[in-house]
């Protein structure tokens, strides 16, 4: 059969689409770091490391860094301002970043020596978290085959919905047609 983990990380991806942890924007309820098509992007606390790593490569606005994040991490996802500030307010308020320019509501945040010390300390745990999110999660499955499969999964939804009850022929004919979809992938 399948790879019981890849299995694993398909059926999570499928069943559990647009439903992540983090922030999303337009989700309408707090809990979200945003999402990228399946699977989340941020586990719990990464966000405030990711930021604190952009930070220290250079100052940056609120904004700057929500762009910055949809560029890297790619795809569909999209962070919500909503808790990209609240981030940079925490750095500020644990003496990490401080707001070096401010014209108007726009507010340019640099990270203060104490920043620069905790980046320095935490900084391969940092490159790593960045490393996952750039370009995607490079241990999932490939975009192609998740689309075969949503198409495969879509095709026996409706079939199996059909108005008129299924005929045995017909419902062999199409447990034969997965059962060879399933040895054809096993000897791949």
């Amino acid at each position: 059969m399948f790879h019981r983990g890849f299995l694993h990380h398909v059926a999570e991806h499928l069943g559990h689409r647009g439903i992540h942890r983090g922030f999303g924007r337009g989700r309408g309820h707090h809990g979200h770091h945003g999402h990228r098509g399946g699977g989340r992007v941020f586990d719990h606390g990464d966000l405030r490391w990711v930021v604190l790593g952009l930070l220290a490569e250079k100052p940056r606005y609120g904004y700057d860094i929500i762009k910055e994040l949809e560029e890297r991490v790619g795809v569909d996802y999209s962070p919500s301002p909503g808790v990209v500030y609240p981030t940079l307010t925490l750095l500020e308020e644990m003496g990490l970043a401080t707001i070096s320019e401010q014209h108007g509501n726009r507010k340019l945040y640099t990270l203060t020596p104490e920043g620069v010390a905790d980046y320095e300390t935490n900084k391969p745990l940092i490159e790593g978290i960045m490393a996952r999110i750039s370009g995607g999660d490079r241990r999932g499955p490939p975009p192609s085959v998740i689309r075969a499969l949503e198409n495969l999964m879509m095709a026996a939804r409706l079939r199996l919905r059909g108005g008129e009850p299924m005929t045995d022929e017909q419902a062999r004919a199409i447990a034969d047609a997965l059962d060879r979809a399933a040895r054809e992938i096993e000897q791949i």
